[in-house]
């Protein structure tokens, strides 16, 4: 039995492309779909009454994201992307407007207050300039970061990026410090035979072939007759009583000299026989 994911599904339904162009109208530019999304692109100047059209309408409650674009061979080179999403109907569209360098797109901050955000960083990082947004200054770069690094055209090096000195203890400028040779996008896939050597590679060192396994063992001769093996038992070491010394012989004049009393004795005992 498969087992079913608990997120919902976002399907894309049959009749909302109909229902989109029916709701936009003229301000419409082109409607894509592709891969079960809807793209729609639509005027600039009318960006802000679509987007009304699209949230109360059509009910696509939620701004989730806005995206920049840069296009470098076109005329109007950015593109402003928003993407919508209907909780009611579980589903997401996508809004596209495009401009110039100089020319802002309407801010839709008085329809989500979240877009202010957004619009920095659109602002910061590609240089889009947005009419309504009363608070458009840069975000993720500092504030006196020159150029817009995201632009297709930003150069890697000549500027100056900041960070974090632990030594001073403050903010500092420096040059940024970015290899060119990254910058060469010729989309060739290491895997499939590019011509060059990517950074790094030139390190590699290649494997040394395994060494040739050891030869086999002889082939074992037939087994002699076994002999019984007698245990091997272990003597305990038993400590043998020590002997005592042999006396000296005694010479026959010892003997006699050992036999007769001594004086001592010998007046005791006549001491006793005259009290009894």
């Amino acid at each position: 039995m498969s087992s079913v994911h608990s997120a919902p599904k976002i399907v894309h339904k049959e009749g909302v492309a109909d229902e989109l162009r029916a709701l936009i109208g003229g301000d419409l530019l082109a409607l894509i779909e592709a891969a079960d999304e809807i793209s729609l692109v639509v005027k600039r100047d009318a960006l802000v009454s679509v987007m009304t059209t699209l949230r109360d309408k059509a009910h696509y409650q939620q701004l989730m994201e806005i995206a920049g674009v840069d296009y470098l061979d076109r005329p109007e080179r950015f593109e402003v992307v928003y993407h919508l999403l209907s909780v009611t109907k579980n589903h997401r569209v996508r809004v596209k407007v495009s401009t110039d360098e100089a020319t802002p797109v309407p801010s839709v901050t008085g329809l989500w207050p979240v877009a202010g955000w957004l619009e920095r960083e659109v602002f910061d990082m590609y240089g889009v300039l947005f009419s309504g947004n009363t608070d458009l200054r840069r975000i993720l770069t500092d504030y006196g970061f020159a150029g817009h690094p995201q632009r297709k055209d930003f150069p890697l090096t000549g500027f100056v990026e900041l960070r974090y000195s632990e030594e001073d203890k403050r903010v500092v400028y420096e040059p940024v410090k970015l290899a060119q040779d990254f910058r060469n996008f010729d989309f060739m896939s290491p895997w499939e035979g590019a011509q060059y050597v990517l950074p790094g590679d030139e390190k590699y060192v290649a494997p040394q072939p395994p060494a040739p396994p050891p030869p086999p063992p002889p082939a074992p001769s037939a087994p002699a007759a076994k002999k019984e093996e007698v245990p091997a038992v272990k003597a305990e070491a038993v400590s043998a009583p020590a002997k005592k010394p042999r006396a000296p012989r005694k010479t026959a004049a010892e003997k006699v000299a050992d036999a007769k009393p001594a004086p001592k004795a010998r007046a005791t005992r006549k001491k006793s026989e005259d009290k009894a």
